[in-house]
């Protein structure tokens, strides 16, 4: 009973962080219509969010085994829930910016804690992937949540409308929720101190170091890297694509990139039964191929749209529905090579592991957000949409080389000190 409850408050702290990192493309969306700001400084949000990330991760993730995971992410929730109740409070581009810091400081811990916590949860490789592409489904699922949460505070008559902020305490109250249920779950941490626990903070930056100059684990955080910056591209951009190239209302725009979301929690989750009869790498090669089809097949679609008065779902441009079927293809890539990447680890390294993961995920981010804001302002939106086609190249080159290291490197082997 007490394993379901961890369970289901790491299912649930993954569904707050869903809803915020994921609300940035909406945020985007409405602060250019509420606040009048352009789109590079809106895409500012990004960087506090990823950059804050990268760096709390960097510097506490070796540490976090002598806080507790379960008080890590207690203490995420705090700062966080603090975080939306300023938002309707002191509603302003500055407090969003200090907003999504809080969010980037709250997830930099979580996002460790949670991924450690899966391996004291497990006992063997399957049940590993199994319970990490359980917990990022339920992670899409609160990212689907998000957007039709968010949508249902736009005013549909005026955009621009400062009502949207309301949301964010129905945020602090779900903050508040998994902060009850966290403080009546137990989690036995006595695997994760099984060395390491007296590392002063050279030594745990060491061992962090030592585990990147290692083959397998660079070619790993190099194909973490370029996923998350396609994903990003997509997630991030997609509310004001549709929006601005295949005009529609700004509530519908939000709502429609639902559907990415749904996509990915579909694909997740499936992926653990596809995963018994498939193999990874095989897996993952196929869906990286399908997601650059995908593109070329979809963004001719979205070529000169006209405005149509009183768009609605079944007269919404064909594009509009498949380009979020990348969620689809792109869902298990993240979370698969996640997992083989920590079970070649003992639990005492997963949290440094997971640290250089998050760290290098959020510049992964942050830099496909940018990279997208940029072209989106100097061309249009296709133009910024087809540029993931030269990350999705480099992704095959990085998995093929993250596959050969993995046939390489027996479990444990990265431990080892360098030669």
């Amino acid at each position: 009973m007490n394993r379901f409850r961890m369970i289901l408050a790491l299912a649930l702290i993954y569904v707050v962080f869903a809803i915020l990192l994921n609300s940035v493309g909406t945020v985007i969306l409405q602060s250019i219509a509420t606040f009048g700001v352009d789109k590079p400084e809106a895409a500012a949000l990004e960087r506090y969010k990823d950059f804050t990330i990268a760096f709390v991760s960097f510097l506490v993730a070796s540490f976090l085994p002598i806080l507790g995971y379960r008080r890590a992410m207690m203490l995420a929730l705090v700062v966080v829930g603090a975080g939306c109740v300023a938002m309707p409070l002191f509603p302003s581009f500055l407090t969003t910016k200090i907003l999504f810091a809080c969010v980037g400081f709250g997830f930099a811990l979580t996002k460790v804690a949670v991924y450690s916590s899966i391996g004291l949860l497990t006992e063997d490789k399957t049940a590993h992937s199994r319970l990490t592409n359980a917990i990022e489904g339920v992670f899409m699922l609160g990212v689907l949540s998000g957007n039709w949460l968010f949508s249902g505070f736009v005013d549909a008559t005026d955009p621009g409308n400062p009502t949207w902020i309301r949301v964010y305490w129905a945020l602090a109250a779900l903050c508040a929720l998994v902060f009850v249920l966290l403080t009546t779950a137990r989690l036995d941490e006595s695997a994760a101190h099984a060395r390491g626990q007296n590392d002063s903070f050279a030594d745990a930056l060491s061992k962090m170091l030592r585990l990147f100059v290692r083959p397998l684990v660079y070619v790993f955080l190099a194909s973490a890297f370029l996923y998350v910056l396609i994903e990003q591209s997509f997630s991030t951009w997609l509310p004001t694509f549709n929006n601005e190239v295949l005009k529609l209302p700004n509530a519908m725009s939000i709502q429609l990139a639902s559907i990415l979301a749904a996509m990915t929690a579909v694909g997740r989750i499936g992926a653990g039964f596809v995963l018994a009869r498939i193999a990874w790498y095989r897996l993952l090669n196929a869906c990286v191929v399908g997601m650059a089809a995908l593109v070329l097949l979809a963004l001719p679609m979205a070529r000169d749209i006209a405005v149509q008065p009183g768009v609605g779902w079944f007269s919404a441009p064909i594009a509009a529905y498949v380009i979020p079927l990348m969620g689809l293809l792109m869902a298990p890539i993240y979370p698969v090579i996640n997992s083989v990447a920590l079970t070649a680890l003992p639990k005492p390294m997963h949290a440094a592991m997971t640290g250089l993961i998050v760290v290098f995920s959020a510049l992964g981010g942050t830099l496909g957000s940018y990279i997208t804001a940029q072209v989106f302002l100097r061309f249009d939106g296709i133009h910024a949409f087809y540029f993931s086609l030269a990350p999705t190249t480099l992704l095959l080159l990085t998995l093929f080389l993250f596959k050969r290291e993995t046939d390489r490197v027996p479990a444990g082997a990265l431990l080892e000190t360098p030669a």
